[in-house]
């Protein structure tokens, strides 16, 4: 464990693509069965792309985060039907161009604390959809921590300058570099350059745990990754007790374009759309309730940049439709993208954000295949997942599972359990969400008293305020009642957390924080009474 482990747009190298591997690495005395994944490819007709990026630090080890636990599920032999990618975390490679073993190090260590490569490893996810994406394919991103705020980037990066047609990796820099300018000309040419050089295509999903945008000395935000037209499912898991200056989440923020001309993006019609017959089959998702209407106040240099994407939205006729779920679950920054436990630990908090996740998948219906045999280690019953996600039955609020109160909808056969071990004493996905939500909480503040250095610095920090210029009565709206606004820190001292929208009925969180709360002290890992981090002065929504 590291000390703060897991927490001029020159290119002059780019990270290698670790592409899926089509060679058959199976023992060969793996059942066939391994190869059963769901959902059934005849339901979908297209190919699914999708991309992984791991948190600061990450890569495959014996700890490992719920961005590789996720992959290590997916399909990989058939890339006609599916193509993988996963990228290891920041801070995890060296750079080949530094000749002095002591320099590479040096960037290594820079790369995980600031994110100081941020705009390779966006590249080099680019680079792998410029080189693999046809017409008709869906793509879905994941990430975890810094990880998932490159996925973010990666989206932004789509869509404000679309996708490169294949082989052109000399323009890759180039076009990173008019994503991320914020002035106005950068916007003018970004617009002109997507409709001289790309194809405009869509993100079907995005799914991250825990987003951390700490990137750099001076945490400046790259466009589009606070909000996204051009993503369909946003799906965001986030920890409830992290506490730690340098880990406040990112959160997705959907701004209103009622004031403003359109000046800037690329006018619905003058591209072509490449895939629309795909999306047309399936339905178009509702937008969140809370953050349609959303509307919000940033300081001078956040507002701006804020102006440019909704007059670029605005002028491409772009419309707020995604679909947008961020929940709230118990544990640190770790037990919700993993990477606290070793991986044959039977139960851990990191376990429920995880099954939440590939559910939602399945739910947002974008078609990724599963291993189905591989779903029961995270204690997942394929069976509820496919051909259709079915409704969860009731969590059992007590040590023993309630009689009656789950069904599997797969049995488990001997050989199954033989080879998983944790199937051995498996009931039901319930159970499991039980067993799991008792688990020790992982805090990095307590392991690795490193991070108390960060603690006494001063960090700029976003809240949400009443805004006097609105009668109380509309205060329920978001962005009629209330504001964003920034103030100074001088000491964060482990304070934490800060919940938007809680006073407006509007903070998801998993049910699980609900079965630990109410456990008896003697109950948890921890032999105490859980009380979250943050005040708990209002009603949340749970969710399942």
């Amino acid at each position: 464990m590291t000390l703060f482990g897991r927490g001029n747009h020159k290119r002059a190298f780019s990270l290698p693509p670790e592409y899926s591997r089509v060679d058959n690495l199976l023992d060969p005395t793996t059942p066939a069965r391994l190869e059963d994944v769901i959902p059934d490819r005849k339901i979908y007709k297209h190919r699914t792309l999708v991309l992984c990026f791991d948190g600061t630090g990450e890569q495959f080890d014996d700890d490992n985060s719920n961005v590789v636990n996720l992959f290590s599920m997916l399909k990989k032999d058939d890339p006609e039907q599916q193509l993988v990618y996963y990228q290891a975390g920041i801070g995890t490679y060296s750079i080949p161009q530094i000749a002095q073993p002591w320099m590479a190090k040096v960037h290594k260590i820079l790369d995980m604390m600031l994110g100081h490569h941020l705009d390779a490893h966006v590249m080099s996810g680019y680079e792998f959809l410029m080189q693999n994406y046809s017409i008709g394919d869906k793509i879905c991103i994941f990430g975890f921590s810094r990880g998932a705020y490159t996925a973010r980037a990666l989206a932004g990066m789509i869509h404000k300058v679309g996708l490169l047609p294949r082989h052109n990796l000399q323009q890759v820099p180039f076009a990173y570099k008019m994503y991320s300018r914020e002035d106005e000309t950068g916007w003018r040419l970004s617009s002109n350059f997507k409709k001289s050089f790309s194809i405009d295509v869509d993100i079907e999903f995005l799914g991250l745990w825990d987003t951390v945008a700490s990137i750099g000395l001076i945490n400046r935000r790259l466009p589009f990754t606070s909000s996204n037209s051009n993503v369909r499912y946003f799906r965001h898991a986030l920890a409830l007790d992290e506490h730690r200056a340098k880990f406040s989440p990112s959160l997705w923020t959907h701004e209103t374009n009622d004031d403003l001309s359109s000046k800037f993006g690329v006018s619905r019609g003058e591209m072509p759309k490449s895939n629309p017959k795909v999306k047309d089959q399936e339905a178009s998702p509702e937008p969140s309730p809370i953050l349609k209407h959303s509307h919000t106040r940033q300081s001078s240099t956040e507002k701006t940049l804020h102006e440019y994407e909704q007059e670029y939205d605005a002028n491409s006729g772009s419309e707020p439709c995604t679909s947008v779920e961020e929940v709230w679950f118990s544990g640190c920054h770790c037990d919700v993208g993993g990477g606290a436990v070793k991986n044959d630990t039977r139960n851990a908090l990191a376990r429920i954000p995880l099954r939440w996740m590939i559910r939602e998948c399945f739910k947002a219906k974008t078609g990724i295949l599963f291993h189905r045999e591989l779903l029961w280690k995270a204690g997942l019953d394929p069976g509820s997942l496919a051909p259709r996600a079915s409704e969860r039955p009731p969590v059992p609020y007590s040590n023993q599972s309630e009689a009656g109160s789950s069904t599997l909808n797969s049995p488990i056969t001997p050989t199954t359990s033989q080879q998983n071990p944790f199937l051995k004493d498996f009931v039901s996905e319930e159970d499991e969400d039980r067993k799991d939500a008792l688990t020790r909480v992982n805090d990095m503040l307590k392991k690795a008293p490193g991070w108390w250095i960060l603690e006494v610095l001063p960090q700029k920090i976003k809240y949400l305020k009443a805004d006097p210029d609105h009668p109380d009565d509309q205060a329920r709206e978001v962005g009629r009642g209330w504001s964003w606004d920034y103030k100074i820190c001088w000491a964060n001292l482990g304070r934490a957390r800060y919940l938007p929208h809680k006073h407006l009925g509007g903070v998801k969180v998993h049910r699980t924080v609900k079965i630990r709360m109410e456990a008896e002290a003697h109950e948890l890992a921890e032999r105490k009474k859980y009380v979250p981090r943050p005040k708990w002065n209002f009603k949340p929504l749970w969710v399942e």
